[in-house]
């Protein structure tokens, strides 16, 4: 059993890398697992907006993985996921989005900045594939860059051989005589997660689960000096609280869409609803069920209804369950929940699939273009949501584009970017229906 420091709070650290593409996150994913096999507890997180990454950090800490966005969310939402991670466990190991200082237009809001913010140093992985020496001043670069964060070890990953790994620890030695190396992870043939247009396969949909996570504890385990790195964890600086609404619930009784065409939900979502002393009930269109006959609100999240639109759409029963909801109870969907409560999904091929009908919108991904970006709203109607005016922040990710099939329809939303850049109006509302394409996170 290796020998862990405890600290007398929480204590975390950040899985960061100099840009996409490195491995980072299969590197934390061995590292969580690598951790609880050698008895250590740790509560994952993940840097920014993402509901696929967090999968796979959940499957490997067997514990719901929380996101911290320093854009999306309050400081004070920040502070009571930060309590929640460090009651479910001593060791917070959280993953970075993008390069350590990749954030909004201006720079700001990135994992450099959440390290900052949380006083979890950073542990830079470094791809290494096509450079040797070089890779030390990659490191010392980052190291440099800003002085309000602690960069305190580096692992270099997709090592050649002995040669290749002597010749960046040299360069290392040289340049950054007292930075921690704490491993040198090879390339290794089949160490890869499928991929699809949103980013990875989401991990309720791999097969292999289990044991990809086993292949990756073990990488980890024989590469990676497990007990340096889980000393160099540094005491949760934050003040932290209990978990303050971050959104009020749609009702008291929520049915909540969930499969594998309605994935695209924070967990921490849900407690928050639940906290706030709403019942929670799911079902599933993909089985063809309704939602609950005793609902006030029922929510369609976002996921990948384009991947399951011909079976959506023979689903009469959950369509018929949608409208009969509609009469009595708040109906809500984001991007793909949105996408089914209109009337059509066009696929890639261009065939049109009918859906519910609720809103006069046709999605189509004949002609895939990418829309992504934070956005912040407010509110141009009321509804259980909140009143007109108020203000959320969230974020947009979707490959498809949307014709409003009813130009005198009502909007749901006014929208800037992160730069508060105009975005003009987003979402539609009729009735007791209402849907964008925005997942909304966190009050303004």
């Amino acid at each position: 059993m290796l020998k862990y420091t405890m600290k007398k709070k929480s204590s975390g650290l950040i899985i960061a890398a100099p840009a996409s593409g490195t491995g980072k996150t299969i590197i934390t994913l061995g590292l969580i697992g690598a951790l609880k096999n050698n008895g250590y507890v740790v509560a994952p997180a993940k840097v920014g907006p993402d509901y696929i990454d967090p999968s796979y950090l959940a499957a490997a800490a067997d514990m719901p993985c929380l996101n911290l966005d320093p854009w999306a969310m309050r400081l004070d939402t920040i502070a009571g996921h930060c309590f929640n991670l460090s009651k479910a466990a001593p060791l917070i190991i959280c993953e970075g989005v993008m390069g350590l200082f990749d954030g909004t237009t201006d720079g700001k809001n990135s994992t450099a900045d959440l390290s900052a913010t949380t006083g979890w140093p950073v542990i830079l992985v470094v791809d290494v594939k096509g450079q040797a020496a070089s890779a030390a001043a990659v490191v010392r670069g980052f190291a440099n860059h800003r002085s309000d964060f602690n960069l305190c070890g580096v692992i270099f990953n997709r090592i050649g051989g002995k040669k290749h790994r002597q010749s960046i620890s040299i360069a290392m030695k040289e340049t950054l005589p007292n930075m921690p190396i704490l491993g040198f992870v090879p390339k290794t043939v089949g160490m890869q997660l499928a991929e699809r247009h949103l980013g990875l396969v989401h991990a309720s949909e791999q097969g292999q689960i289990l044991e990809f996570l086993s292949a990756a504890s073990e990488l980890i385990a024989n590469n990676i000096d497990l007990r340096c790195l889980a000393n160099l964890a540094q005491e949760t600086s934050i003040k932290m609280h209990e978990q303050k609404p971050a959104l009020a619930p749609l009702g008291q009784n929520i049915a909540i869409a969930r499969d594998a065409a309605f994935s695209f939900v924070y967990d921490s979502l849900l407690n928050d609803w639940h906290n706030q002393n709403a019942e929670l009930s799911f079902f599933s269109p993909l089985a063809n069920e309704r939602p609950s006959k005793y609902a006030d609100a029922v929510y369609l999240p976002g996921g990948y209804p384009e991947l399951y639109a011909e079976q959506l759409a023979d689903n009469r029963d959950f369509h018929a369950g949608l409208l009969s909801a509609s009469t009595k109870a708040f109906v809500y969907g984001e991007c793909g929940g949105f996408m089914v409560l209109g009337k059509t999904i066009i696929d890639g091929c261009g065939n049109g699939h009918q859906m519910s009908g609720l809103l006069p919108l046709e999605s189509s991904f004949a002609d895939p273009k990418l829309h992504l970006g934070y956005r912040e709203v407010k509110s141009c109607s009321d509804t259980p949501l909140g009143s007109t005016g108020k203000r959320f922040r969230g974020h947009e990710f979707h490959y498809s584009t949307a014709k409003i099939l009813d130009p005198a329809s009502r909007k749901l939303f006014c929208c800037t970017d992160s730069t508060q850049k105009n975005e003009g109006s987003s979402g539609l509302i009729s009735n007791n229906v209402a849907g964008s394409f925005i997942h909304l996170v966190d009050e303004a």
